[in-house]
Order: structure tokens, then sequence, then C-alpha cells
């Protein structure tokens, strides 16, 4: 194996550990958070994670905007736009159904790009059996509701656009000032939000120690991990890659929010996780034929 060889797969693998950094940390941060809205709303409490995420961020990176060029600035805006429209939808899923069925719907959106990514049968397959797997999610007492599962629904379009978003960041910027930028950005389009909860925050401590935390630890190191993962991996990879996110959403939920799981769960969950993990070999397999 040449030196470029062994780089690239060293690459690869320091991409993927960054991916199940980030896959841990979302879910983790979403039972943490879940608490603060019963004070101040799931809406408030995206807000003022992206407020307090970007300063942390601007703090610590110090971008040199003046030196941008249009395209890296229309990279940010679109990552800023879209995570922020991601995050707003997810945190109103979240406080409608269980945490893990929220995250494996969610997760058809980076799925959907994989799928698209190379159109096949067998991807074509895969899509179906995803597809099965949210039916089976929505059993009777399975606690989906019609309005948490298109907000889950939702969050899985902003995930699509954000792993594409995220790569062209990676790509055109170098270190963290473009994540810092593009949080930046998403703590505007959601300042409105926000707003209304200062005062509450002023009499509720604990609340602003939570959001603290979910802020620096989403913010800073799940997206920072999911970012250096998109400037080492394609997105298609990254997002079945993610398919391990379903299952950790699942045990955290039942670990940290008491969330029951029940037989037509578990086969929703697996059908999920089964298509993932299928587009992922197919895709290891059509990279081992390309010829080096």
């Amino acid at each position: 194996m040449s030196t470029i060889e062994r780089h690239s797969r060293k690459e690869s693998l320091l991409g993927v550990g960054f991916v199940l950094v980030g896959a841990t940390i979302f879910p983790w941060t979403s039972a943490v958070v879940r608490p603060v809205f019963l004070v101040i709303g799931p809406s408030a409490a995206s807000a003022w994670r992206f407020l307090i995420g970007a300063l942390v961020l601007l703090a610590f990176t110090r971008p040199r905007v003046l030196r941008w060029t249009r395209h890296q600035w229309i990279g940010a805006l679109a990552l800023g736009v879209s995570t922020a429209f991601m995050n707003m939808c997810f945190y109103q899923a979240i406080a409608r159904i269980p945490l893990g069925s929220a995250v494996t719907i969610e997760f058809l959106g980076p799925l959907l790009v994989a799928v698209l990514g190379k159109r096949s049968w067998r991807h074509t397959l895969f899509a179906l059996v995803a597809g099965f797997g949210v039916v089976a999610l929505s059993h009777p007492g399975g606690g989906l509701t019609l309005v948490g599962g298109l907000f889950a629904v939702g969050a899985g379009v902003g995930w699509a656009s954000y792993l594409f978003a995220s790569h062209r960041v990676g790509g055109s910027t170098t270190g963290f000032g473009g994540l810092a930028v593009s949080m930046t950005i998403s703590g505007i389009v959601t300042l409105p939000f926000s707003m209304g909860s200062t005062l509450i925050l002023v009499h509720h401590p604990f609340v602003v120690g939570r959001l603290v935390i979910v802020a620096v630890a989403s913010i800073v190191f799940g997206f920072g991990a999911e970012l250096q993962a998109l400037r080492r991996l394609k997105p298609s990879i990254v997002g079945v890659l993610v398919s391990i996110e379903p299952a950790v959403a699942f045990g955290i939920g039942w670990f940290m929010l008491s969330e029951r799981i029940t037989l037509w769960v578990l086969v929703g969950l697996c059908s999920v996780m089964f298509a993932g993990i299928g587009v992922t070999l197919d895709q290891a397999r059509n990279v081992e034929l390309v010829p080096h």
C-alpha cells in the first residue's frame, strides 16, 4: 500500500470516527434539552441553542470574514439556514413524539441522499425497506402523531440539505471559522423565537445551565465533528454512516426519558437501520470495484 493510500485510509477512518461522535452527541443533547420545552417551548430552546453556540464559536475562532469569497458566503448561508430549519423542526418533533422515532424518521433525509447518490434497484429496495420501517413506527400505541411525524419529516429534509451545505463549507473554509459564521446565521434566523423568553430564563437558572450544556455539546462538538467528517467523506457516505443514530436515540430515550419500546418500534428501527447499513455496504463495494 502506497503512502497516499495509507493517508487516504487514515483520513477515511478519522471521518468515520467523527460521524460516530456526532451520532452520539446529538441524541444525548436532545434528551437533556427536553425538560426545557416545558419552560420556554421547543422553538425558543432551539433559538437559544444557536445563539449560545454561535457566541462560543465566534469567541474561539474569530473568523476573518473580510477575506471571504462569494462562494464561501453562499456556503455559510446555505448551512446556516438549513441547520436552523432542521433543528427547529426536530425540536418540535421530539416535543410531540418519542426521541427514537423522531430520529428514525429524520434519518430518512440522509438515507434519501445516499439512495439518490447512486440510483440502482438495490438502493430502491433499501428505500422501500426504510419506508416500511416508518410505517411500523406509526402503529397504534407507538406514540407517533401526525404533527410530530410531519415535523420529523421536515427535519429530515433539513438534514439532507445540511449534509450538502456542510460539505461545501468544509471544503471552502479552514478550521471552524466557517462553522462559526454558519451557526451565527442560524442564530440570526431563529432570533425572533428567543426574544419572548429572556425574562423567563432570568428566573430559571437551571434552564440556562441546560441550554449552555446543549449548545456547547451540540453546536461546538457535534457539528464540529460532522464538519470534520464531511471534509474527509462524501455526503452520501456520511448520510448512511449515521444509520447508527436512530439506535442510539432509542437507547437514550429509553434510559434518560423512560420512553417505551414496543415490538413494532423495534421492527421499524431495525428496518431503517438495515436499509442504512445495506446502502453503506453497497457504496463500499462500488468503491472497491473502481480501478485505482
